[in-house]
């Protein structure tokens, strides 16, 4: 019954939950924290998928700014002084480092060291 009832969920699963689940496959494979889990102030280990990325340019410090998504939560990850990043665009990849903080109210990694994955 266990095959027979996960085919019958990946046939009738929205897209969202099916990438959701993907993602969350990632978090665990490649050793990462989950978004859900992270707290202010602890330095971790995060990968996921870039929803949205924004360059907001500023007085002081122009920002880029990512969303990503790992099938539980999202994080911002944001650049100071860039206005762009090689291979830093929505739907792509990554794997994340750094120290969690808050930007505009919602947890945020600064300048996060950062690898971009291959698509699998």
């Amino acid at each position: 019954m266990g095959n027979r009832g996960s085919l019958l969920h990946r046939l009738t699963a929205s897209t969202q939950h099916l990438d959701a689940a993907d993602l969350r496959s990632d978090v665990v494979r490649l050793s990462c924290t989950p978004l859900g889990e992270i707290e202010r102030g602890a330095v971790v280990t995060v990968t996921g998928r870039l929803r949205a990325v924004v360059y907001t340019p500023a007085e002081n410090v122009p920002t880029l700014e990512a969303e990503l998504y790992d099938g539980t939560s999202a994080i911002d990850l944001v650049w100071l002084g860039r206005r762009r990043i090689a291979g830093i665009e929505p739907g792509r990849r990554i794997k994340a480092i750094g120290r969690v903080g808050v930007h505009n109210g919602r947890l945020a990694i600064y300048n996060p060291w950062y690898e971009l994955q291959s698509v699998a």
